[in-house]
């Protein structure tokens, strides 16, 4: 029997790059950590040892400074797309690219009342991210999201109306606490100028979650995706990742005490996973 090689690719991840934007007493702040994937013909490497292929993935990390540097960028779409041109030039057996990005959300401090020029706050779990794809045949695709976006209404969420068996202990709800962690990617329909929207498509998902009367973390689900579709012409498709964050009213009952839905446990596993994807009708 003899082995065959199967798919497979190498690249850098972990590189960990924060940009200073100086204008004047003004700075902006970057933090991102990319990645480098790169895909091609690369099997001597693999079965002979023949390394004369490998773009070293110190050149990688290297790369990624230096073009950080070299190149005026605010968004990582716009990042992504330059190293995808570079590498795709740099290792001319490379048929596709991959750049992944994670933007830490850093934001500018207010101090004595008012934005300070130079000082900032890290806000939190939540990131905003990037993939850029480069084939050398078929051209860029482009994607944002986030991740860690950590949301919870306390009003306007039930489950209702669902089958039950001999196993259901769960109790039908009108009013729950709805929590959850969004983790949400949706695909540029390729203008170049991709990073420009994200704030706009951010800022839907937010809307979307407290518009309506929810009947479930999928209704909540479709409805944000909806308005994200519905309102950016930017994309044509966005992805969806919403665990539900339990918060379980505690009874009281045993200390002599009601409970009018207002203390509640946490409860972080066992969660509900639930994925959507919803695209743009034509």
């Amino acid at each position: 029997m003899t082995a065959e090689l199967g798919a497979n690719s190498y690249g850098k991840s972990g590189i960990h790059l924060v940009k200073v934007v100086r204008e004047g007493d003004r700075h902006d702040l970057i933090d991102i950590m990319t990645a480098v994937k790169l895909e091609g013909p690369f099997e001597r490497a693999h079965t002979a040892g023949d390394n004369a292929d490998v773009l070293p993935t110190d050149t990688m990390k290297n790369t990624v400074f230096a073009l950080a540097r070299k190149h005026q960028w605010r968004h990582p779409e716009e990042f992504g797309r330059i190293l995808c041109d570079h590498f795709i030039g740099a290792s001319p057996k490379a048929t596709r690219v991959s750049i992944e990005l994670r933007q830490a959300r850093w934001s500018r401090m207010v101090a004595k009342g008012a934005p300070h020029p130079t000082a900032f706050q890290l806000g939190g779990t939540e990131y905003r991210t990037a993939r850029v794809v480069r084939d050398r045949s078929a051209g860029f695709t482009v994607s944002g999201g986030l991740q860690g976006l950590t949301i919870l209404r306390s009003a306007g969420s039930a489950f209702s109306g669902y089958p039950r068996d001999a196993f259901t202990t769960l109790p039908e709800t009108r009013d729950r606490i709805l929590a959850t962690s969004v983790t949400a990617e949706w695909r540029y329909r390729g203008d170049g100028k991709e990073g420009a929207a994200w704030e706009s498509i951010r800022q839907s998902l937010l809307d979307a979650f407290t518009d309506h009367e929810s009947e479930s973390v999928q209704h909540t689900l479709f409805r944000m995706g909806q308005a994200a579709i519905d309102a950016n012409s930017a994309i044509d498709v966005i992805r969806l990742t919403m665990p539900n964050k339990h918060h379980l009213i505690v009874d009281l009952t045993p200390f002599g005490m009601d409970n009018p839905n207002e203390i509640f446990v946490a409860t972080p596993e066992p969660y509900v996973l639930i994925e959507e994807v919803v695209k743009r009708g034509y």
